[in-house]
């Protein structure tokens, strides 16, 4: 199971998209706080209208400006910080995505142990079946059992046969879908599984896996206070965009082939569009509500997913309990019990027929209910953050 799961987080496309995705939202942290380009300019005047040049030696005077701008008040830093929330939450919801595609890989691959582990019972059956036909075929030779029962066997066994092929085709099914998930062809060979598959759940408690959805553990519920907290940083961001910023510039000028002045300047941003300003705070304020409300909303969502696929492990974990505690040494005395009363005639074959698939059909129905017990394990441990 662990070699399903490294080669999911390795190779599956979409989990190498949001990868990408990811790495892209990191590397643009450091440009958000970066000074902004400056500029450079040539300004040349005195031209000559007879004999225009565009050479700064052959006008009446050249003036060359360089300006930086530079943003004041902390706001390259609140800048860095909403591209810093910004990728951690990308990141945390390539990690929620990665707990569902884990989660399905993990469901596929007990479907696939499942086909296998019930055609290896079925092949069992068929092959009790073809005994018991041939004890049959025996004691109608002898004149003690009518063919009937023979037939009855056959009968029997042409029905197993046929769930075989249903559960074969299911084999085939869940191989596509594994394989799909985990980003490989369709037709991809895939290892017969050498044991039962171990989906082990760390909560203990339904209350206990509650409880650390509420702390705000699933990455999903973590990517939506991280948007919420880059809303809160572009909320101070755009307030201190009140303030003015200011650009510095340095020039010389050129008379001839020589310098013949220098200046300075000094520009102040005047922040005249409040207006603009006042409605982009409202917008960032409204998009970390939005981001408090979604994760709410999921948290209340995990609640619910949580306390259904808690249900469905715990009642699958407990039929397999009493299946094999219980049911399977029943049945199993039953049939050796039919089956050494149909050799001395004191029962009918329909009675060790029935024994019979009530025996088999236990050992079936434990396979079953593990199936169930793990689909829910996986889904559990998906909610509660685990892979």
């Amino acid at each position: 199971m662990e070699s399903i799961r490294t080669w999911l987080i390795d190779g599956n496309p979409e989990l190498q998209a949001l990868g990408y995705e990811t790495d892209a939202a990191h590397a643009a942290i450091y440009p958000a706080g970066a000074l902004p380009d400056p500029m450079a300019s040539v300004t040349l005047l005195g031209i000559d209208t007879t004999h225009p040049s565009l050479l700064p030696g052959n006008v009446g005077s050249s003036l060359y400006r360089l300006r930086q701008r530079f943003p004041l008040w902390g706001k390259r830093g609140l800048a860095r910080d909403v591209a810093q929330q910004r990728a951690e939450a990308m990141g945390l919801e390539r990690s929620a995505i990665a707990l569902d595609l884990v989660s399905e890989a993990e469901q596929s691959y007990v479907r696939y142990w499942h086909s296998i582990a019930s055609v290896k019972i079925i092949d069992r059956i068929i092959e009790l079946l073809d005994q018991v036909e041939d004890l049959a075929r025996v004691r109608y030779g002898l004149g003690m059992a009518p063919q009937q029962d023979s037939i009855r066997a056959q009968v029997e066994r042409t029905s197993m046969q046929r769930q075989r092929i249903e559960r074969l085709a299911v084999r085939q099914e869940v191989s596509s879908a594994l394989n799909a998930v985990l980003g490989r062809p369709a037709d991809a060979a895939l290892a017969i599984p050498a044991d039962q598959p171990n989906l082990p759940v760390a909560a203990t408690t339904r209350a206990e896996a509650l409880q650390r959805l509420e702390t705000g553990e699933h990455p999903l519920l973590q990517a939506s206070q991280s948007i919420a907290s880059a809303a809160r940083s572009n909320v101070e961001l755009e307030r201190r965009n009140r303030f003015p910023d200011i650009s510095v510039g340095v020039g010389a000028l050129q008379r001839g082939s020589g310098l013949d002045s220098y200046e300075m300047m000094l520009e102040v941003e005047i922040p005249f569009q409040q207006h603009a300003r006042r409605e982009r705070e409202r917008q960032s304020r409204l998009l970390e509500d939005a981001a408090l409300t979604r994760a709410n909303a999921s948290r209340i969502d995990l609640e619910g997913q949580l306390g259904s696929a808690w249900v469905r492990w715990t009642s699958a974990r407990e039929q397999r309990l009493l299946i094999e505690n219980t049911l399977i040494p029943q049945s199993d005395a039953n049939f050796k019990s039919a089956l050494a009363s149909y050799q001395v005639g004191e029962v009918d074959f329909g009675t060790l027929l029935s024994a019979l698939r009530e025996w088999q059909g236990a050992d079936l129905a434990r396979v079953d209910a593990t199936r169930d017990e793990l689909l829910g394990a996986a889904q559990v441990r998906a909610i509660d953050g685990e892979y």
